[in-house]
């Protein structure tokens, strides 16, 4: 607002106020005096300009924003940490609570057995991304008698980095548009989206009858999340066995099922144009860049449902053969594609609401009679 006040701008201007008849050239008395003051009025318009910035959220620099995000009673999210499941051999070897394992550069430490499937849960000693082991090998770093191997089999909950400038700043903008009170739909996605490993989220009102509603959510790196993780939320929403009663976030009188996404497998067929080689030399270019897709297509699972006080509308995800066939024509070597379908079908496919993409088989098609 105030950056075209430059020096040269407020000294022409003091000294244009002088009276026509004093020297005002360049050493003289009266611009020796305006240029000092001329600085130091450039410098307070530059501060003044920094305040009216730091005034508003969709301008203000991270420290002033989390000071405004705090009347609406948010702060950004701190990084937590991953949680593995990992599993010894032999599988009846006996792990304590407490003992550390080592994978690439991070460290697990054993929390306990895992409540269902095998092997025990490990949570990761570092904060952040860096601990999504979703398998491999890891070292023990305490002796464990009788074990010969152990490795990681599934990454039961993401670690999140602490919430990023523009992703708080977009939370704290989107907080103005709906009111979250009392149970409501907005109420169930800011709190349970705020569960740590949690992403996108879903809210279906009575669902099963009066008082019921149903939770659906995905994971933070937006896959569908494992069995410990839909029972974790399920138990901070609405214990099982207090449904209900309001012990967990949900209120009093409301019985709350948690679910996971869905992973829909999308197979791919096409017949490709390469500049030189086969499909198979392709391949994992080919997987690599559908990956990509269809992970950049799940970030808008939560928001193919809307609701307002006018309309509510709960849609799928739809997998288009355009995008699919402009990613594929970006790998080099690839010069064309036709006959591209999903699922056997030549058109777009539109996921079931609570469904995630997932890449299936990629093979080369059969060319029209």
């Amino acid at each position: 607002m105030y950056e075209d006040q430059t020096y040269e701008k407020i000294r022409d201007r003091m000294l244009g106020s002088m009276p026509a008849d004093i020297d005002k050239r360049e050493g003289s008395i009266a611009f020796d005096a305006a240029a000092p003051a001329a600085i130091e009025l450039m410098y307070l318009y530059m501060a003044l300009d920094l305040f009216i910035q730091n005034t508003f959220g969709d301008t203000a620099t991270r420290p002033f924003l989390i000071e405004r995000a705090k009347e609406r009673g948010l702060s950004p999210m701190e990084a937590t940490p991953s949680v593995v499941r990992i599993v010894p051999t032999p599988s009846d070897v006996e792990i304590s609570t407490g003992a550390r394992f080592s994978c690439d550069d991070v460290n697990f430490r054993i929390t306990g057995k895992a409540t269902t499937g095998s092997g025990y849960l490990a949570e990761c000693e570092t904060a952040g991304t860096i601990g999504n082991k979703p398998n491999g090998p890891v070292v023990p770093i305490d002796y464990v008698a009788g074990l010969s191997k152990v490795e990681i089999t599934e990454l039961v909950t993401a670690g999140e980095d602490e919430e990023e400038t523009e992703a708080f700043r977009k939370r704290y903008l989107a907080s103005f548009d709906s009111m979250a009170f009392g149970g409501n739909i907005q109420d169930y996605r800011e709190k349970v989206g705020a569960i740590a490993g949690v992403g996108g989220v879903k809210v279906y009102p009575v669902w099963n009858g009066g008082g019921t509603v149903k939770v659906v959510f995905s994971t933070s790196d937006n896959k569908p999340p494992a069995a410990e993780k839909v029972t974790e939320v399920q138990t901070a929403i609405d214990p099982v066995t207090n449904a209900g009663k309001g012990i967990g976030i949900a209120p009093i009188g409301h019985r709350v099922t948690v679910a996971g996404a869905k992973a829909k497998e999308i197979n791919i067929s096409f017949i490709p144009s390469f500049k030189s080689g086969t499909m198979q030399d392709y391949i994992e270019a080919i997987k690599g860049k559908l990956s990509d897709y269809f992970s950049e297509l799940n970030t808008d699972w939560e928001s193919t449902q809307t609701a307002t006080t006018e309309s509510y509308n709960d849609s799928g995800l739809v997998v288009r053969i355009s995008q699919i066939e402009a990613r594929l024509l970006s790998i080099n070597g690839v010069e064309d594609i036709a006959n591209t379908k999903i699922n056997g079908e030549a058109g777009n496919l539109t996921l079931e609401p609570d469904e995630l993409a997932e890449v299936g088989s990629v093979s080369e098609g059969a060319g029209t009679s």
